[in-house]
């Protein structure tokens, strides 16, 4: 199984989406099939498995990172009947699926077939593994990761709003490899009118040249403020743009930017700016599976206050601002109190270059309070 779930990692990034999912096909000691599920629309591992296992599978074991699927609700068919139909002698699975169109059915129509089916075996690191998946199946919204990069008493920019570079280029260079594998990423309009960003997965950050898949670019604009010459705004071919409104915006606008390809939601209001929930749940809907903020102190804050994030990635420069005029991480009040203040958990420490890279999940359903 960690062969299978070794393989399947290596799917990060490009399967979502579907979860990633390795399969090994064992006989007489050996591995005589292996694969892992690529791309959407692309055959799933343990057929990819069998397929290279060949006539061997018969009598073999089978180690699967996901429960198989059952269901054809998809563009592939589903696994269970060719596994039932290949000979295999036993299966075992890591986790069953939460997706609620298999959830232990694919296990029934195996066992029913007098297959043998294991359940459990590494089964939190399968879970680990999909973690994203798993919560975005589960609540219908992607998991949420907020970005910073800071100095260490906190400071994102200077009073006057300048922020390149605080962190150097290791540090860089590991949140493009990060924005390669999410599925989007969101900011708010006065991030895009302070740093006129073009939020793109690249090589290098002093060249353009676009590496591995490019996230979806989200911004949160309750009036349409955005400059029409914005970065963000460009290459919509190949990295879709979608600007999140609400009725304030005006029509004309929403229709020349309709016009240009790319895509204006208009959502409900909340706090006289986009609702941040409802974004959520509509990019959730449209298959979005990760979202990583990379906004400033305001769209951080919104987040945190209302329970929205799941994890928390703080790039930190070994410098010292200072200032209260300073702007930090996260805006708006104050808790009143420590207590009210987002513990992190499973925290780790890494460094790149000359910067740390802190990292932390928060508390499901954590939320501050001014």
């Amino acid at each position: 199984m960690k062969r299978a779930l070794s393989l399947a990692a290596k799917g990060k990034g490009r399967t979502s989406p579907n979860p990633m999912v390795g399969a090994v096909i064992v006989k007489d000691g050996q591995i005589v099939g292996e694969a892992f599920h690529r791309q959407p629309g692309e055959p799933h591992a343990e057929i990819l498995a069998l397929h290279h296992a060949g006539p061997r599978a018969r009598g073999g074991v089978l180690y699967v990172t996901l429960e198989p699927c059952c269901h054809t609700n998809k563009r592939t068919p589903p696994c269970v009947p060719l596994l039932i139909q290949s000979g295999l002698a036993r299966v075992c699975v890591a986790m069953v699926d939460p997706n609620p169109q298999v959830n232990g059915r694919g296990l029934q129509q195996l066992k029913k077939a007098n297959l043998p089916v294991f359940v459990g075996v590494l089964e939190q690191d399968a879970r680990h593994l999909n973690e994203v998946y798993g919560y975005w199946i589960t609540t219908g919204r992607p998991l949420v990761i907020i970005k910073g990069a800071m100095t260490l008493d906190g400071k994102i920019a200077t009073a006057s709003g300048e922020s390149r570079w605080i962190t150097g280029e290791r540090a860089r260079q590991d949140v493009h490899r990060l924005r390669s594998q999410v599925d989007a990423i969101l900011v708010g309009v006065g991030t895009v009118m302070a740093d006129d960003p073009e939020l793109s997965a690249r090589g290098k950050t002093t060249t353009r040249t676009r590496v591995g898949r490019q996230p979806v670019r989200v911004v949160l604009d309750s009036q349409l403020r955005i400059p029409p010459n914005a970065k963000i705004l460009q290459w919509v071919g190949e990295q879709p743009t979608i600007l999140c409104t609400t009725t304030q915006a005006p029509p004309k606008k929403i229709q020349l930017l309709r016009e240009r390809g790319i895509q204006v939601w208009v959502l409900p209001v909340q706090a006289g700016m986009v609702s941040l929930k409802a974004c959520l749940s509509r990019l959730g809907k449209e298959g979005l599976t990760s979202v990583l903020i990379e906004g400033g102190s305001t769209v951080n804050a919104s987040a945190l206050q209302q329970g929205l994030v799941n994890r928390v990635r703080l790039y930190l420069a070994p410098t010292l601002l200072g200032g209260q005029d300073a702007k930090g991480l996260i805006g708006g009040q104050s808790p009143k109190k420590l207590d009210r203040a987002w513990p992190l958990a499973d925290c780790q420490l890494k460094k790149l270059g000359k910067d740390w890279l802190v990292t932390g999940t928060i508390e499901a359903g954590r939320k501050g309070q001014a």
